[in-house]
């Protein structure tokens, strides 16, 4: 039993869209097999579960073999295919509305799936960013995985530079940072271009309690 929680542990990292929790440079093949058949078992098809979300991609599967030791060559073409999928909203703006942003920001509903009482995939939802991001100098509640990000457009400004690298960098981190930890939110289409453009505003705007 503690072995197959441990296993189950791996494949939940393993399967995880988009965001690789540190681990060994690479991965044993013996235990990656263990992993892939625990993953089909754990999560059967049922009502809302989108179960496409568990098959890894080029750059996943990389990532999660290599981690922090990936190769050059293979960084290097990590970092050209994720830029390719860097879209911006139809209207071309990249700075939208910052209270849409900070409503989204903070909305802790990222992806939602099937549980006991399934969820209804069309709902509403936002990056959860508080969980790796201080923002709102007033928000008490934030994770510290990624760095914080109060005073970030009062630090930066608010050059087209700035709103293209923020806007990108929340669209597909990997994109600027081969293996980074940070989802791929846009990528994955857990974000719509808007919300993106929203939360780019949320963090780069003036008006913004992030920069007062």
């Amino acid at each position: 039993m503690k072995l197959k929680q441990t296993l189950l542990l791996a494949a939940i990292t393993l399967a995880a869209n988009g965001v690789v929790i540190a681990a060994k440079p690479v991965v044993d093949a013996k235990l990656k097999a263990k992993v892939d058949k625990i993953i089909v078992e754990s999560f059967p098809a049922g009502e809302n579960q989108d179960i496409t979300r568990l098959k890894q991609d080029e750059t996943l599967q990389a990532c999660n073999q290599y981690r922090d030791n990936v190769p050059e060559k293979m960084a290097a073409a990590i970092l050209e295919r994720e830029t390719k999928t860097i879209k911006h909203p139809a209207d071309g703006k990249l700075m939208g509305d910052w209270k849409k942003g900070q409503k989204y920001y903070g909305m802790g509903f990222a992806y939602r799936i099937g549980s006991v009482e399934p969820d209804d995939p069309k709902k509403d939802r936002g990056g959860n960013c508080y969980a790796c991001h201080s923002a709102d100098p007033k928000e008490v509640a934030y994770g510290t995985i990624g760095p914080g990000l109060t005073g970030y457009g009062k630090l930066r400004g608010a050059s087209d530079d700035i709103v293209k690298y923020t806007y990108e960098k929340i669209y597909n981190a990997q994109a600027f940072n081969a293996c980074s930890q940070m989802p791929r939110l846009g990528h994955n289409g857990i974000l719509t271009p808007e919300k993106i453009a929203d939360i780019t505003a949320f963090l780069v705007s003036p008006e913004s309690p992030v920069n007062k």
